[in-house]
């Protein structure tokens, strides 16, 4: 082994950790790669080990046996179970908050009372833990109104209700029906608020931090943004009609002092700080934190970094990353999900996936895989609700969109669904500008 070639395991099995996982394949240091648990396009990268990225006890073991001198914890849940408290304990080295810090994205509760401590913009709320005082105050609540699981629900747990018959309806099925388990144990309901969403991303090493450039995901399931919510059916970045005078102020009144309460709080934010924002006409206001890398923002972020992403991770987790410079192509990316029927409801698994090969002939092209897996006779087959995202980069955002979508039309699977439009309303926001 040559010195300080590195063994990373990356924990996760998305579309997300396939696209982290193919930018760090691209760095000098690596020596293996391992994926817990992986997914059929992280296997063509690396070793997938059949290990939940839950189960932080055996993550831990096999990270000490094997040698890993990285692990990169990508996903919500262990974030929020403690897995870098857990590695650091153990000496080893981890990128990502710590649970405390990541109660920005596990509790709603805690980050809007956050948001409020330290003066966030953000919208006018009340958080409660018993379903028949949450009923009683949203009868003088004007509409729409906003109702969110404050727990972990997939970026399924978010009603916005036109009439007080579906804002009682949502308090019903997050808490007596329990439809997302312990996580709506304590809900928020906030006002609503208009204006154009756009997804923030900062590298940071608890005191110095650095701006991606501003993307937007698409979560509704259907055209025209109708249709339940999902974890994202597709994005886009950068946008055309955020400037810098936008991200100036997003930086000065959202990302600084985020990190510098989280450092009064004796917590600092080491990691990648999430907030999803909506540009109002009083300004950006934030609608959520989270404490980790978007998905699916990552699959455009990872074809427009043009750094070694080991490089900063390492600076995040040295507390050197003033001293790190980052690079952007000058280009533009897009991703477009590919999704299993019914999504994101029921849905089939163990469709044969066809087409991937003809659609990667384009360089341009890359598709990340997310709900895949091999079968025995080695056919790639659908194996989760979002199942590939097919990104593409292109000297504009018309450029980047029509590459994907030749793309998208080579590739087939029984039931696949995917929206049409992704990217429609940021050109047009754009040309209305």
């Amino acid at each position: 082994m040559e010195e300080n070639k590195l063994k990373i395991l990356i924990v996760g099995g998305g579309g997300r950790e396939h696209a982290v996982g193919w930018k760090v394949a691209q760095s000098q240091r690596i020596e293996k790669i391992f994926f817990a648990p992986g997914n059929a396009g992280t296997a063509e990268i690396g070793e997938n080990i059949p290990v939940s990225a839950t189960d932080i006890p055996a993550l831990l073991e096999f990270a000490k046996r094997e040698g890993v001198g990285l692990t990169l914890a990508l996903p919500d849940d262990p974030l929020a179970l403690g897995i870098v408290d857990e590695f650091k304990r153990a000496g080893l080295r981890i990128f990502g908050p710590t649970q405390y810090a990541a109660r920005l994205e596990s509790s709603k509760a805690f980050a809007k009372s956050f948001m409020e401590k330290y003066g966030l913009p953000t919208a006018k709320f009340k958080i409660f833990t018993d379903a028949d005082k949450a009923k009683e105050h949203l009868k003088s609540h004007s509409l729409p109104v906003v109702v969110k699981v404050s727990g972990l629900a997939l970026g399924k747990g978010v009603f916005i209700c036109q009439t007080l018959e579906e804002a009682e309806d949502a308090v019903e099925r997050i808490m007596v029906e329990k439809q997302f388990g312990e996580s709506g144990n304590e809900i928020v309901i906030e006002e609503f608020l208009t204006g154009p969403e756009i997804s923030i991303h900062a590298f940071s090493d608890g005191e110095h931090y650095s701006l991606f450039p501003a993307a937007q995901d698409h979560k509704r399931a259907g055209e025209g943004d109708t249709g339940p919510n999902t974890g994202g059916m597709g994005t886009v970045a950068p946008l055309p009609f955020v400037t810098s005078k936008i991200l100036k102020e997003i930086e000065v009144r959202i990302v600084r002092p985020a990190l510098v309460g989280m450092r009064v709080e004796n917590s600092s934010f080491q990691g990648v700080l999430y907030p999803g924002l909506i540009l109002t006409e009083d300004g950006p206001k934030i609608l959520e934190f989270n404490a980790r890398f978007g998905d699916p923002e990552t699959q455009s972020y990872m074809r427009l970094l043009d750094s070694d992403i080991l490089d900063i991770i390492d600076a995040c987790i040295d507390g050197t990353l003033d001293k790190t410079e980052i690079n952007w192509k000058k280009e533009s990316a897009c991703t477009v999900v590919l999704a299993s029927g019914g999504y994101p409801d029921k849905y089939e698994k163990g469709k044969v996936i066809s087409g991937i090969e003809e659609a990667e002939k384009d360089e341009r092209v890359k598709v990340f895989h997310a709900g895949t897996i091999k079968s025995g006779d080695g056919k790639l087959l659908t194996n989760g609700g979002r199942v590939l995202g097919v990104s593409a980069t292109g000297a504009n955002l018309e450029d980047a969109l029509k590459t994907a979508y030749d793309a998208v039309g080579k590739i087939s699977f029984e039931g696949m669904q995917y929206r049409r439009d992704i990217g429609k309303k940021s050109l047009l926001t754009f040309n209305n500008t």
